[in-house]
């Protein structure tokens, strides 16, 4: 299986530091063997279930997508609470306005037992851990998450992105060991690129031609101009994360970053940014990109998917388009080449691909079986129960691989039995349980996109406390006025020559200390091997 070795670097930054790591007062006592007693009256099998003999009620917090149902009727959910004795309360939030309501419970301090799906960043992480708001897991992980432990000791990439330089973990990722599952696809009608007798674009000039051609040509056949030329998520400039390699800019630790000749650059104030931004100005003014990109919401970018009635647009998986059996007439693409030839797939994520995607509170009273609940997930047996159902009555086994049934998928209902519809949950997605998300359609797109993978990609880094706690503060100013006056550049509210007064403002923000910062410990890492 092919590893990211630029992540496995991340792995020797933490392990001088996880050595001094002393043992917890609040380790609890051994009752038995395979047994851990909690309190008088609860204890927790070590292995096997239930995982407490007496029911405990546990709430956790969670995110939930436009096309999930309630967590609370999904089966994994059901059987689960059935075979473990743990009783789990999910406190829904929508995906849209998600990190507002995340944000505002830690604000609160009013916080449930576990944070599920919760897309914990690094900052937030080491925020609330070291404010005492999320608890370590590194001890509860050794003895309560075989699981878990052992994809730690295959990919010690994973340990490396979620241990803060003083030895604490505290949040786990969903983790992907299939290649597939690691970046979004470039999906475009080819059934437009037929009738308007179009080859498959490889610039940015062609891009824009074809484009071009979706909007005046009519290819849907209805003698209206309502095609939908490209679009993509609302989601803190996707769309130039999609569309940045072409312009020669990388995603190198979780943001936008450069490394040349073993120099971090920042590349956000940079003349290739710019021509990045005027490229999706011009597709934008001229109606080739959605007019809606930065205002609509999740469903309505699915419902565009669907629809057929797209040209050109990303994702990791054709399951939208699949619910509605328009999936035939889309082909993944390559990623076109820029002004200056390049031609990258810069937004690949490394295996513990969803960082943050659970944590424990310190008003859990029983975080060793919630690690054991946990845990399960992070089994094949566990992920094909979270992402498949019921067998026989959701899906069946081929060659020991799970697929949905023909009479299950004919109701339409996967995304409403599964947390996994929206991304982020807390599992495994492994060879054994894609069977939905890399199908040969997926494969064949997959493979367009190989030869353009970074070569080196490096995990977002787990800062110390201090250091954390700078980039936190000179982020949240960064980031907000960067993706503010990046929606101005792109919709033609802003004009570029302000471009200057850009590169300014951000200088006096001091994103030169940011840089500064991230180079120091990529420095570390290099000293380090």
């Amino acid at each position: 299986m092919k590893r990211n070795w630029g992540t496995v670097l991340l792995s020797t930054l933490v392990v001088s530091s996880m050595a001094l790591s002393a043992c917890s007062s609040d380790t609890p006592s051994k009752e038995k063997e395979g047994t851990t007693k909690v309190d008088d009256v609860k204890t927790v099998s070590s292995a096997g279930f239930p995982i407490v003999k007496e029911p405990i009620k546990l709430k956790m917090f969670t995110r939930i997508a436009p096309t999930n149902g309630p967590f609370k009727d999904m089966p994994v959910f059901k059987d689960f609470e059935k075979m473990s004795n743990v009783q789990v309360e999910f406190i829904e939030a929508p995906t849209d306005g998600f990190p507002e309501k995340k944000n505002l419970l830690f604000a609160s301090n009013e916080l449930p037992d576990a944070m599920y799906r919760s897309g914990l960043t690094q900052l937030e992480a080491i925020k609330y851990g070291a404010g005492g708001q999320l608890i370590p897991l590194e001890k509860l992980i050794d003895s309560y998450a075989p699981n878990l432990k052992k994809l730690m000791e295959t990919y010690p990439e994973i340990r490396s992105a979620i241990t803060t330089p003083e030895g604490h973990i505290y949040a786990i990722p969903g983790i992907v060991t299939v290649n597939s599952a690691r970046t979004d696809k470039r999906w475009m009608n080819q059934a437009w690129l037929k009738k308007l007798n179009l080859k498959e674009p490889e610039t940015t000039d062609e891009l824009y031609e074809v484009l071009k051609a979706f909007r005046e040509k009519d290819p849907n056949g209805n003698g209206k101009q309502d095609e939908l030329p490209m679009t993509a998520r609302n989601d803190k400039l996707s769309v130039v994360t999609q569309m940045a390699g072409s312009f020669g800019l990388d995603l190198q630790f979780g943001y936008n970053i450069n490394l040349d000749n073993d120099k971090v650059n920042i590349w956000m104030g940079s003349d290739r940014n710019k021509e990045l931004l005027m490229y999706l100005n011009k597709l934008y003014s001229e109606k080739l990109l959605d007019q809606e990109l930065f205002t609509q919401k999740e469903a309505q970018y699915l419902a565009k998917q669907g629809s057929g009635n797209t040209g050109f647009f990303f994702d990791q998986t054709n399951n939208p388009m699949l619910d509605t059996k328009v999936a035939n007439q889309y082909m993944g693409i390559a990623p076109v080449k820029g002004p200056h030839g390049d031609r990258m797939q810069s937004n690949a994520a490394p295996v513990p691909r969803d960082f943050g995607a659970f944590a424990i509170t310190p008003v859990n009273k029983y975080p060793e079986a919630t690690m054991r609940w946990i845990d399960y997930f992070y089994s094949d047996e566990g992920s094909t129960l979270l992402r498949f159902g019921r067998k026989g009555e959701n899906y069946e086994l081929r060659e020991g691989i799970p697929y949905y049934t023909d009479a299950f998928l004919a109701t339409g209902n996967q995304s409403k039995i599964t947390p996994y519809a929206g991304g982020g949950a807390p599992h495994l997605i492994s060879e054994k349980v894609a069977s939905y998300i890399n199908p040969l359609q997926v494969q064949e797109a997959q493979k367009k996109l190989d030869p353009f993978m970074p070569k080196v990609k490096f995990a977002p880094p787990m800062f110390d406390e201090q250091t954390a706690q700078k980039i936190n503060m000179l982020r949240n100013d960064i980031d907000k006025y960067y993706e503010e006056q990046s929606t101005k550049f792109i919709v033609g509210a802003l004009n570029f020559d302000k471009w200057g007064e850009f590169q300014a403002t951000l200088k006096k923000m001091k994103i030169d200390e940011l840089q500064q910062l991230y180079q120091a410990t990529y420095d570390n890492l290099k000293k380090q091997n």
